[in-house]
């Protein structure tokens, strides 16, 4: 029966253990500069503080790339505790500094390459068999592995982490401007959530499973947050220096009402008036409401209260008539006002005669008297009717 050979043991004599360990600066200073000439994002980064972190995290590594070899088991390839944190930390750190986790995998590539190829030279120039050579090789790109590894989960952990603290910043943000809090309040949250500050902001409300899809296709810098007064069937964007016929083909079928453009630490208004909006008629529930292209009918139901009462004031000198006939006059009066007296321009509105017009007005002028003159009752009139 063929016997294979045994696996050499990675067991390298004291005296080369300690030679190389002397080496391990000059070879991380190899490693560093390979990865500055090879990873473009890491050009400047060495130079300052974190250049100092990066070089003893690869000392750290090289450290356990000996210890492999001292060892002498195959089964012990796992790295040390110190340097499995000390790649986490690394990863972490990358995070914060900004650079992405495909750069920090990149820079380990780089390292891990040049890092064997030195030590590899002074491997062979000790006499060690190309069997024993190549086994630890395998054993030193195994272990860089597994630091990269967790290096990459530093990285994840810390990206996760930050990102849901500045999302939470924002959602602050993004609360205090729609509650119209002091701009000493709003600033110092804007600068914590990183969040650049536009010249305006524009409020719309959107039903509230529709905000998260169109924050993607909108802006990316716009704030969504649950409108404060709809307990969460509603949703607030507040989308930053808006070009409104772009936003309008935006949000168009999906039920928005787009509120005014504003300075952005005044956007409060354009909530308050989208909110007003709502109760504005609109063709389908998934059309899309322009406040722009309804501010009369804004101002008119701005105090519904008061409408009220300023129509039955305008109407009381036909409160003593039957309702069929109160309603026609009704119909006539509001015509007659919009159109500004024109008889045959009434007529054709309400599908009647101009004769039936001259009688209406015959009944208004006899219930109204002057006051149909007077210029006063005709602007009161207009706003109760129109």
């Amino acid at each position: 029966m063929a016997r294979y050979p045994e696996e050499p043991r990675l067991s390298l004599p004291p005296d080369l253990v300690e030679e190389l360990t002397a080496e391990l600066p000059s070879v991380a200073d190899a490693a560093v500069a390979a990865i500055i000439a090879e990873v473009p994002t890491y050009a400047n980064a060495l130079s300052g503080p974190m250049g100092e972190v990066i070089r003893d995290a690869v000392a750290l590594a090289l450290g356990g790339f000996v210890q492999l070899g001292a060892r002498g088991d195959r089964r012990s390839d796992r790295p040390a505790a110190a340097s499995m944190d000390g790649a986490y930390q690394l990863g972490r750190g990358e995070a914060r500094s900004g650079r992405s986790m495909e750069a920090l995998l990149a820079a380990y590539r780089v390292g891990s390459r040049v890092s064997w190829r030195q030590m590899a030279v002074g491997l062979v120039g000790a006499g060690v068999d190309s069997a024993t050579v190549a086994a630890y090789a395998e054993l030193v790109f195994a272990y860089m592995d597994q630091l990269s590894d967790q290096s990459a989960t530093g990285h994840r952990d810390e990206t996760n982490e930050s990102g849901r603290a500045r999302q939470r910043m924002l959602d602050a943000l993004a609360r205090a401007l729609v509650e119209g809090q002091t701009p000493e309040a709003v600033a110092p949250l804007a600068s914590r959530a990183e969040w650049e500050p536009p010249e305006t902001l524009t409020a719309v409300l959107v039903p509230e499973a529709q905000g998260s899809a169109l924050l993607g296709l909108i802006a990316p810098s716009s704030l969504l947050v649950d409108d404060p007064a709809s307990r969460s069937q509603r949703s607030v964007l507040l989308v930053p220096d808006a070009h409104r016929s772009v936003l309008l083909r935006a949000v168009a079928g999906h039920g928005a009402v787009v509120g005014p453009t504003r300075p952005w630490l005044e956007v409060r208004a354009s909530y308050e008036r989208a909110r007003r909006a709502l109760s504005v008629e609109r063709e389908s529930r998934s059309a899309t409401l322009d406040t722009e292209a309804h501010l009369a009918d804004l101002v008119v139901t701005a105090d519904p209260d008061a409408l009220r009462d300023l129509r039955e004031q305008v109407l009381a000198p036909l409160a003593g008539m039957s309702g069929s006939t109160r309603e026609k006059l009704v119909e006539t009066l509001r015509a007659w006002l919009l159109h500004q007296g024109r008889r045959d321009a009434v007529a054709a509105t309400l599908f009647v005669h101009p004769q039936t017009v001259r009688y209406r007005m015959g009944q208004l002028r006899e219930a109204y008297g002057e006051e149909l003159d007077d210029p006063e009752f005709v602007r009161r009139a207009t706003i109760a009717l129109g």
